[in-house]
């Protein structure tokens, strides 16, 4: 059996360190569902709930938690997220949410799509709870993960300051 990397030797929870692993381009995908009553599903779709536009809010919400993951998960490694996308489809029984993020890491960015997906749908919840007694979210899963490595960056010596920087080209 795989030990847990966050458990010490002692039992006691711990952070794992990535110093040693080299970065890598990193890609994670969540998706989730909330089922909605169709008179509610009508009223987002019309744009008629009273709070403002649903999947507007619930698109910036899971952007903001992908964002703040390290904050709510304890040994979540701090991550500078590259890109966050929020999927927002419905159908007649409901939305289905996806989070896809992205990021150049030690470590892996699944916690984040998570993260978003789960706090995207809760969002949905606020935004229409007060005319959908009957919600219910669920089936928050992983649906990808992958890593590759990530091209080295390049910089060169300016001839006119002797600063490194980025890029071939200075813009004028």
């Amino acid at each position: 059996m795989t030990q847990l990397t966050h458990i010490a030797s002692d039992g006691s929870a711990k952070m794992v360190d990535v110093s040693a692993k080299p970065s890598s381009q990193r890609e994670a995908v969540a998706a989730g569902r909330i089922e909605l009553q169709p008179a509610t599903l009508e009223l987002i779709a019309s744009d008629r709930i009273a709070k403002g536009s649903v999947f507007a809010t619930a698109r910036l919400a899971g952007i903001q938690a992908a964002k703040q993951t390290a904050q709510l998960i304890p040994l979540c490694h701090t991550l500078g997220l590259s890109h966050v996308e929020i999927g927002l489809t419905s159908d007649e029984s409901g939305v289905g949410a996806t989070c896809t993020a992205r990021t150049t890491a030690q470590t892996g960015v699944e916690m984040e799509a998570l993260t978003g997906v789960s706090v995207a749908l809760l969002a949905i919840y606020d935004m229409c709870k007060a005319v959908d007694k009957q919600m219910r979210i669920g089936e928050i899963k992983l649906l990808k993960k992958t890593k590759s490595e990530a091209a080295p960056a390049r910089r060169r010596l300016s001839s006119r300051s002797g600063e490194a920087r980025r890029g071939t080209s200075r813009l004028k």
